[in-house]
């Protein structure tokens, strides 16, 4: 199966991006029916179906992504609020320049990453932002699609854990290991190639016992020639706590590295907003 998936990622490759075929030799030998694929192999084919290294590294260079953000509290309400993100791809995630701009019914306000530092922007006056105001967008950075698109960059360590199946879907499970030693486990779809969902654990500030963070994606699109999913749903120990949906996606968009940069030395008190 795995041979056949990579035949008809490859005409797709040749088709939409119009250049050279890569050169994944390893994964074509590899049969699923003989089982004797590797981890690192998975994640080729993983790569491949995302739209190729070279393709990835290319088109998502640089981009801007605006959508609509669901969040339910706690106490059961619901709140909405809309978001920009915009990028600058380094050599490898740490090097990456991120700002969100969030916009909620009672404040705006953005967080920024540069340089190793993270720092957050109310009407152009910096502050530090707490804890909790910083975990879906560290999230976002390191147990996300894109830290194993970006695997090899990053000097992540991978291990093939096994097959499952889930709801009559057969699934291969992955884990990634960042040198930090952040560890992400991917569920991808044996028959597509795509990462469904994914889990990790962290410990928010103030708790006294880690959290079980599972990821899921759903309404896959192609965007300027690379896989990108249009919604996808956060649970906090099970229980679905936001939930984003892509509105536009726009890849290879000339900004300014002024975005990115922190105006003022930040303040030394925590805030949040």
């Amino acid at each position: 199966m795995f041979r056949r998936l990579f035949i008809l990622t490859l005409l797709w490759t040749f088709l939409a991006v119009g250049g050279p075929l890569p050169k994944l030799a390893a994964l074509a030998a590899a049969d699923d029916d003989k089982k004797s694929f590797t981890a690192e192999q998975l994640a080729e084919n993983v790569v491949l179906i995302y739209g190729t290294r070279e393709g990835l590294k290319q088109i998502r260079r640089n981009g801007v992504e605006r959508g609509r953000v669901t969040r339910i509290n706690p106490d059961g309400r619901t709140e909405e609020s809309s978001y920009e993100r915009r990028f600058m791809r380094g050599e490898s995630t740490d090097k990456d320049r991120i700002r969100l701009d969030q916009k909620l019914p009672t404040v705006e306000y953005a967080l920024i990453y540069g340089s190793g530092n993270t720092f957050g922007l109310i009407n152009g006056s910096a502050f530090t932002p707490r804890q909790e105001a910083t975990v879906d967008f560290f999230g976002q950075m390191w147990h996300d699609i894109d830290a194993l698109l970006r695997y090899k960059e990053n000097g992540s360590t991978l291990t093939l854990v096994g097959k499952e199946k889930h709801k009559n879907m057969d699934l291969h499970v992955l884990d990634l290991v960042d040198k930090e030693k952040r560890r992400t486990r991917y569920y991808i779809s044996a028959r597509t190639g795509r990462i469904l969902w994914l889990e990790y654990e962290d410990t928010p500030a103030g708790a006294s016992a880690p959290v079980k963070y599972t990821r899921k994606f759903h309404d896959y699109r192609y965007a300027q020639g690379t896989l990108v999913p249009y919604r996808t749903v956060l649970y906090e120990n099970d229980k679905q706590t936001q939930e984003t949906r892509i509105l536009t996606v726009t890849y290879g968009v000339k900004m300014e590295e002024a975005l990115f940069n922190n105006p003022e030395a930040p303040a030394s008190t925590s805030a949040n907003p």
